[in-house]
């Protein structure tokens, strides 16, 4: 075989190796992946399936597992965007800054908080210091708060979970979760057990909220006013605990994730945001 032969065959093979990778890159960026929070997950879900009812050739997978979750999956290359219902901590940032990663944070919704206790237990209504005391342990009795004569059963998130963190800091004056409190893989989780518990309280997102639990009254100001957590008190701020919902990306990929992004920020997407439960940011 002569070079001229050799350099025909080079150009060819080279010029299929780029097709290929050309073909691959197309087909990777109709692939979407979503990871992290389970607060943002129903709204993640939400948007994905009606989304690609109008781009049919786009593939969106969501799921769960928890805010840290979400975000390790991003800065290791596993995910497109990772879901957070908290601010990214600094030593996570400082991680994303060693692996040369610069991120976008986009606020998508507003959630409400929600502290949830059996039907049937008595009691209506907490301050932050009850709630503080109830999950540091220094409260084990309902009877210490009104309500009946029972053991308290405290239900939390895994410390992966950014509602698990916000809690501990806006709710709990960031001291420690009891070593009683008993932690739960995900939200649903904490749903099913309040309601099967007639002693039972946990936290959860305010579109998580159902028939079989019972959301209570919270108090910011020593008991003087107590608010009920839903989208009328989240929207006049009325209801203290609130926080913004977020979706975090890699800038190198935001032409593949940023349409779908838009449309969630949309007023499309954001009527979906009131449909799942959660606050929409306008």
């Amino acid at each position: 075989m002569n070079i001229k032969s050799i350099l025909l065959l080079s150009i060819l093979f080279f010029g299929a190796c780029n097709n290929a990778n050309q073909q691959k890159e197309a087909a990777g960026s109709k692939n979407l992946n979503i990871k992290g929070s389970d607060t943002v997950l129903p709204l993640a879900q939400k948007s994905a399936e009606q989304y690609m009812k109008t781009h049919t050739d786009q593939s969106i997978a969501v799921v769960g597992g928890g805010s840290g979750t979400g975000i390790t999956a991003l800065m290791d290359g596993n995910t497109d965007i990772a879901m957070s219902s908290r601010d990214i901590k600094g030593e996570e940032k400082l991680k994303f800054q060693e692996k040369q990663i610069q991120i976008e944070v986009k606020t998508i919704a507003v959630d409400a908080l929600a502290v949830i206790v059996h039907p049937e237990n008595k009691v209506e209504q907490l301050t932050r210091e009850q709630l503080e005391k109830i999950f540091t342990g220094e409260i084990t009795n309902w009877k210490d708060l009104g309500g009946m004569d029972a053991p308290i059963v405290v239900y939390s998130r895994e410390n992966s979970s950014g509602t698990y963190e916000f809690f501990k800091e806006h709710v709990m004056n960031k001291k420690n979760y009891a070593s009683t409190v008993l932690n739960m893989p995900a939200t649903g989780a904490i749903v099913q057990s309040v309601g099967q518990t007639k002693g039972a309280i946990g936290y959860i997102g305010v579109a998580y909220l159902s028939s079989g639990v019972k959301a209570i009254k919270v108090s910011y100001d020593e008991g003087k006013t107590f608010v009920a957590p839903s989208i009328a008190t989240a929207k006049d701020k009325t209801y203290p605990i609130a926080r913004p919902l977020y979706y975090i990306y890699d800038v190198k990929i935001e032409s593949k994730v940023k349409p779908f992004i838009d449309y969630c920020i949309s007023p499309e997407g954001q009527k979906l945001v009131e449909e799942v439960g959660y606050i929409p940011l306008n």
